[in-house]
């Protein structure tokens, strides 16, 4: 790990499926870019994903073989690497593709070691946080029994600044 990766902040957003991690993920992603820190972020996705769609260039590149396809603009680019048999990439991996962020806002990889943020969702029983390790804090408009830290689901500031000063 070089001095750059080491003062990355990495935060995890963890929870049961439609629990509004995805939520909790671009409020914070916004709270911390309008901080002036550069943010980045890695979403883990379970399934078959495009981000190139039917009939755009890069899908009609990508389904003629092509196993590199690099979308250039003068606003942005992407890189789209189908792995075929190849295995796919774990998250520190992934970290050394980014550019020198100050903060990672990490939605999903719950079995990889970085500090998480676990959002329960609404009238459930089943948390992550007693099966997980790395968990440093709670989302959940309900009184758990944990000595974890809890936030309310409308307590993004306050939830951003214990990211900032624990992580």
């Amino acid at each position: 790990m070089n001095l750059q990766e080491e003062n990355m902040i990495q935060c995890g957003i963890v929870g049961w499926k439609n629990s509004g991690k995805t939520f909790f993920a671009q409020r914070l992603i916004e709270y911390f870019s309008n901080k002036n820190l550069v943010v980045a972020s890695i979403k883990h996705a379970h399934h078959d994903f495009d981000i190139d769609k039917p009939g755009t260039d890069s899908y009609l590149h990508r389904q003629a073989g092509s196993q590199q396809i690099i979308v250039s603009s003068s606003k942005r680019w992407t890189k789209i690497v189908e792995l075929k048999d190849r295995s796919e990439k774990n998250l520190d991996e992934l970290l050394k593709e980014l550019d020198s962020p100050n903060i990672v806002i990490i939605e999903g990889f719950k079995n990889s070691p970085h500090p998480k943020i676990e959002i329960v969702k609404e009238n459930s029983d089943n948390y992550l946080f007693s099966k997980l390790k790395n968990v440093i804090g709670i989302v959940s408009n309900k009184q758990l029994e944990t000595n974890l830290p809890q936030f309310k689901r409308e307590e993004i500031d306050k939830l951003a600044k214990f990211i900032l000063n624990k992580v």
